[in-house]
């Protein structure tokens, strides 16, 4: 963080007016007799006769106990609140972290094309536990051969399972398409 430079200013000091000079007194008197010295009065004792010392008895009532007042009964802490429930989340699919399967030789001898849809179902672990094609790239028997590498390749990934209200992690199905294309 880059903080703008202070300015200072050196402030001078006012200094208030010198005294005024003392006004002309006339000098005391040089012949003033010294004051008269301090002379005690003598002490002087007087005899007074003793008197025996009166002893008199008081009984004192004990002071009265302080009254002591029941604390009224706390009132009991509110229990804690709920820790918060996990939140049910979707499972993250991203067939683009997956391998591309190799297009098959003998689809590419045939120039065959299209597009596979496949839906594929995952457990509570993220794996793949079954693929099926619910969309053929076409009708021959070289499309036949890339839908079947499509739902291999698929077969071979992993995913990030989702997890139920109670955080334990849950299976997903979903659907992918793989297009097909000669380059």
């Amino acid at each position: 963080m880059v903080k703008a430079p202070i300015e200072t200013k050196i402030i001078e000091e006012i200094k208030p007016p010198p005294p005024p000079p003392p006004e002309n007194l006339p000098p005391p008197p040089k012949n003033m007799p010294p004051p008269p010295s301090f002379v005690p009065p003598p002490e002087v004792q007087v005899n007074t006769p003793q008197q025996a010392p009166t002893i008199t008895t008081t009984t004192v009532a004990p002071p009265p106990a302080p009254a002591v007042a029941l604390a009224p009964a706390a009132a009991p802490a509110p229990p804690a609140p709920p820790a918060p429930k996990p939140v049910a989340r979707a499972a993250q699919i991203d067939v683009g972290s997956c391998a591309k399967p190799e297009y098959p030789a003998a689809a590419a001898r045939a120039e065959a094309t299209g597009t596979t849809r496949i839906r594929f179902t995952i457990d509570g672990e993220g794996r793949v536990t079954k693929a099926e094609v619910v969309g053929s790239s076409g009708p021959s028997r070289e499309h036949r051969q890339l839908d079947r590498v499509a739902a291999d390749a698929l077969g071979a990934c992993k995913f990030k399972p989702g997890t139920d209200e109670n955080g334990k992690p849950t299976g997903a199905f979903a659907n992918v398409d793989y297009v097909w294309r000669l380059e």
